[in-house]
């Protein structure tokens, strides 16, 4: 029983690594000159890379880009608090209880990083060809496939004694 909890709790450290890098990380967009994410853009000219804030206008709706910056954040806290939920369940939960509150946790960060990374893909960079997604958003995606992993464990697991 020892090793399933590390191995849970490492599941979820992973899942927070990932979101933090997919939240912070500056490459959901890219093409050779360009590497864009949420929160601003590079530019690189003449070999230098500049930031510069993102354009405004019908490339980037102002209501659907904060959508997916704080629908970003709320996913990495909600997955922060779930472990420190977890924790707090290890030692407080009788036993044959299940971890539901932990769950419940990872279940939103699951729903909000889907929210930002499908907002994201639907209303950002649509008529650009010449670029590609990049790391951040699909560490995204693989960020949301780890918190549902793990909240649908939390929700099956049981506290039993070792």
């Amino acid at each position: 029983m020892l090793i399933l909890l590390a191995g849970i709790f490492g599941i979820h450290i992973i899942g927070i690594i990932i979101l933090l890098v997919a939240t912070i990380d500056n490459v959901w967009w890219m093409t050779d000159e360009i590497s864009t994410d949420v929160w601003a853009r590079w530019i690189q000219t003449q070999g230098v890379w500049n930031l510069t804030d993102l354009p405004t206008g019908s490339h980037y709706p102002q209501d659907y880009l904060q959508a997916v910056q704080a629908s970003s954040v709320l996913a990495c806290i909600f997955s922060i608090l779930g472990i420190f939920v977890f924790v707090a369940q290890l030692f407080t939960l009788e036993k044959g209880q299940r971890f539901t509150i932990s769950g419940a946790f990872q279940l939103l960060a699951c729903l909000c990083i889907m929210i930002a990374a499908a907002i994201y893909t639907d209303r950002f960079h649509l008529d650009e060809k010449n670029g590609w997604y990049g790391h951040c958003f699909i560490l995204a995606w693989i960020a949301f496939s780890l918190t549902f992993i793990s909240s649908i464990i939390y929700f099956v697991l049981r506290k039993k004694t070792a």
